[in-house]
């Protein structure tokens, strides 16, 4: 098998910035990180300019490159999707289904499963984002789909074998004991268009909860008495949550407060793209409603907004110009911390030996301009 030698001109391994080093890759994964000059003699050399990464993880994407998870939950659809959000950085991603039918749902999970098995470049698994949330907070999902698990939607998500699954629910709605069985069964859990209240909350961690969807949104504003579920959230050390950096779901000052309360080592970047992302598209339509693209923003005709327009290399510049996050917290927010979320913290998120080769490299603009998936290289800027 050839090795390669990446050469950077500078490296962010996952942990800090190193210079005059090189990545080793042999195959479909890293074989180290070698001094410039103690280069094997047999590898093939590659000269990266700027900054080589370990690649952005997103675990929530509805769409990209004018598809629709919801509308297409197919193997072929979660791949266009991966593919789209390929060209701003990200070489792993979870296709989500918003709230909509079991059949929708069973459909997604046997496409993130074919999808996980044939190795489509960038898919580790599916985020199922509802039905299981609380009306109340529906933002942009469709009220009508949503409804407490039964006996056949636990069946279903805990016979999958999809690669990483991710269910986003509102803890109120579930009855008692469905999260830990979801979580015995490998499933991660977050809670999401949820008022759940402390004592919720608290059962909820006890079975297993283990994070936070995109974090202020779908959710009652923190108040000194009621610090619902996002006082929860920033108080909790163990949980992680989701930031949607695009600063129009969340105000600057509020990502900020999260960022710190949480640390880099607990909060992640997500995009909650659509379809628009990797596309020319203007609206498209979302479960029978009209979606406007303008400014940035993704808005139903009456102004509430559904999901983003926002790629992680976006979404990074954000947090270091307007957040004033440090680079390689950042990073560490796009790649590490995801990566550990998912469980998949041995596999991906760091450049190390034996992890993937599941890198990009990235321009003084923080630009994307090249990814390795499974160590395969690919222009993307």
């Amino acid at each position: 098998m050839s090795l390669t030698a990446l050469l950077p001109d500078r490296l962010f391994d996952g942990d800090g910035f190193r210079e005059g080093c090189a990545v080793l890759i042999e195959g479909a994964r890293i074989a180290g990180v070698a001094a410039a000059n103690e280069i094997p003699s047999h590898a093939a050399v590659e000269i990266v300019p700027g900054l080589l990464a370990p690649g952005f993880i997103d675990v929530q994407v509805n769409g990209g490159g004018g598809v629709l998870l919801n509308d297409d939950p197919s193997p072929a659809a979660m791949a266009t999707i991966a593919a789209a959000h390929r060209r701003y950085g990200t070489t792993g991603l979870l296709p989500t289904l918003i709230t909509d039918t079991r059949e929708k749902m069973a459909a997604a999970l046997r496409s993130a499963e074919a999808a996980v098995t044939a190795k489509t470049p960038g898919v580790l698994g599916v985020h199922i984002e509802g039905p299981f949330l609380n009306p109340a907070r529906k933002g942009v999902h469709d009220p009508a789909f949503m409804r407490a698990p039964d006996a056949a939607d636990l069946d279903l998500l805990t016979s999958a074998a999809a690669g990483a699954i991710l269910v986003t629910l509102a803890p109120e709605v579930v009855p008692a004991g469905a999260i830990a069985r979801l979580s015995a069964a490998g499933v991660r859990i977050a809670a999401g268009h949820t008022e759940a209240a402390p004592e919720q909350l608290e059962a909820a961690l006890a079975e297993g909860l283990s994070g936070y969807t995109h974090l202020f949104n779908a959710m009652p504003p923190m108040a000194g008495r009621a610090p619902g579920p996002v006082g929860a959230a920033l108080s909790e050390r163990t949980t992680y949550c989701g930031l949607i950096a695009d600063l129009h779901h969340v105000a600057a000052p509020a990502l900020m407060t999260a960022i710190a309360a949480k640390g880099p080592q607990r909060t992640m970047l997500v995009t909650d793209a659509m379809s628009t992302v990797g596309a020319e598209i203007k609206e498209f339509v979302l479960q029978g409603r009209r979606i406007l693209r303008a400014g940035g923003r993704l808005t139903t005709e009456d102004g509430t907004l559904a999901g983003s327009d926002l790629d992680m290399a976006s979404a990074i510049r954000n947090a270091v110009q307007r957040l004033q996050t440090p680079l390689a917290d950042a990073l560490v927010m796009a790649s590490r911390t995801p990566a550990e979320f998912l469980g998949l913290g041995n596999v991906v998120g760091r450049i190390a030996d034996g992890f993937a080769a599941d890198l990009v490299a990235l321009d003084d603009n923080l630009e994307a301009r090249i990814t390795w998936i499974a160590g395969q290289r690919e222009e993307v800027g």
